[in-house]
């Protein structure tokens, strides 16, 4: 006892070797918590539901981060009886495995919206984002008002495309052929999305701002209204027998 404990002085008083000593521990920590990552495929489980974003979508989302809304919502529901009672269903990892980067956010100011698709309607979120304080009085939320006279800049979704698919994203080739034609069949609401809804299994078409110009609204609302909701929970929740 009295070796170790003459031993671990000496590694106390010289700062070389106690570094040298925990680099090589904390390596040791590392290569056992990565190494195996680069033996499995996945690291996240497949829930049935889960899809890639429609092009429209996926612009609405460029359009999220591009306002920096993540820096007042979170896209995060923690397994805490408080969240699941306001929010829905605590988040699961599957829901994020096609965002990059993911939007689970670090505060907020406002709530979270990992579950707010097809919570309100098309109209109350162009209201919202027009003037937020005619729907939430209490809201410090900025207007967005000038969404509603962008149009959408969708020529490079093709490309954004292939970038997201070399990243992981399961888009085919007819996803990044169409992905153009597919921003206004899914927003313009007047033709037909059967094959739309084909490859993206849920999908939500529809004229979502109420203005026949596909504009950044369109886009913004089509992103919002489709967070949640390609999960059924309500599936996997516990039934009891019948009698």
């Amino acid at each position: 006892m009295a070796t170790f404990v003459q031993r671990h002085k000496k590694i106390e008083r010289n700062v070389t070797l106690l570094a040298a000593l925990a680099l090589i521990t904390v390596a040791i920590g590392g290569i056992v918590e990565i190494a195996p990552l680069f033996w499995i495929q996945s690291t996240v489980t497949k829930v049935e539901g889960v899809r890639p974003y429609t092009p429209l979508e996926l612009v609405g989302r460029n359009i999220y981060i591009r306002e920096g809304c993540y820096g007042c919502h979170s896209q995060m529901i923690r397994p805490f009886r408080d969240e699941t009672e306001r929010y829905g269903h605590y988040s699961l990892a599957a829901e994020s495995m096609y965002d990059h980067p993911f939007q689970w956010g670090s505060q907020r100011t406002g709530p979270d919206l990992a579950r707010v698709g097809t919570r309100y309607s098309d109209e109350w979120h162009v209201q919202h984002m027009k003037d937020p304080r005619s729907v939430v009085p209490e809201s410090i939320m900025p207007p967005y008002a000038f969404l509603a006279n962008r149009a959408v800049d969708a020529k490079d979704m093709a490309s954004h495309l292939k970038v997201l698919r070399a990243e992981g994203v399961p888009y085919t080739d007819e996803d990044i052929r169409n992905a153009v034609s597919d921003v206004w069949t899914q927003a313009r609401g007047d033709t037909d999305s059967t094959d739309l809804v084909r490859r993206y299994p849920g999908a939500q078409a529809r004229d979502f701002d109420g203005n026949p110009v596909v504009t950044e609204m369109d886009a913004m609302i089509a992103y919002l209204q489709g967070l949640g909701v390609q999960v059924d929970f309500k599936a996997a929740a516990p039934r009891e027998l019948a009698k």
